[in-house]
């Protein structure tokens, strides 16, 4: 995603944010955090559904040799929500080592649904008041609280969606394309 469609989506959900706190008094004061973490609930329910729909066999599956391979993204995303969820909740990341993309399917769907627990905990007690703060990013950056938010929410649909097509493009039925997801 380019730098400028985040900042549109980072503009539009504090602009929601803003208009709901104007034009209804909201109880908690939290809507932009408390839609990251309604975020977090549904990427935890389709990542691993994901990640458990694909064979073992097919975690090495990628569609070009220039894309990442199924487990990559799984591993990817495991290490990233402990990385940007530690950015955002200034909690510590867990001291975990993340399977690489070639580890077991088993290490690591348990290396992304350990991730998920951790963001779960750690954005538990993040406010929207706090969203202007700066905290750490990747390549050494500093980026505000509320870019990190919407960035791994980004992120969340983006790593779906790919895994989706690995999945359809392996003749499986993607999670979200199943009843009752």
């Amino acid at each position: 995603m380019t730098r400028f469609n985040r900042a549109g989506t980072l503009a539009a959900a504090l602009s929601l944010a803003w208009a709901g706190h104007v034009s209804a008094q909201v109880s908690h004061g939290n809507v932009v955090m408390d839609a990251v973490r309604a975020n977090l609930q549904r990427s935890e329910r389709t990542m691993v559904a994901a990640a458990e729909a694909m064979p073992a066999d097919k975690y090495g599956y990628k569609p070009t040799d220039q894309q990442r391979s199924f487990g990559a993204i799984v591993s990817h995303v495991a290490g990233s929500n402990n990385f940007m969820c530690s950015s955002i909740s200034g909690m510590a990341a867990p001291d975990v080592k993340v399977p690489d993309g070639t580890g077991s399917k088993a290490d690591l769907i348990a290396a992304v649904k350990a991730s998920y627990d951790y963001c779960t905990k750690a954005l538990s007690g993040v406010t929207d008041q706090k969203l202007g703060d700066m905290v750490p990013y990747f390549g050494g950056r500093q980026a505000t609280r509320a870019t990190v938010a919407v960035g791994i929410s980004d992120d969340w649909a983006d790593h779906y969606g790919q895994l989706a097509m690995y999945l359809r493009l392996n003749g499986i039925l993607p999670p979200t394309a199943r009843r009752g997801m």
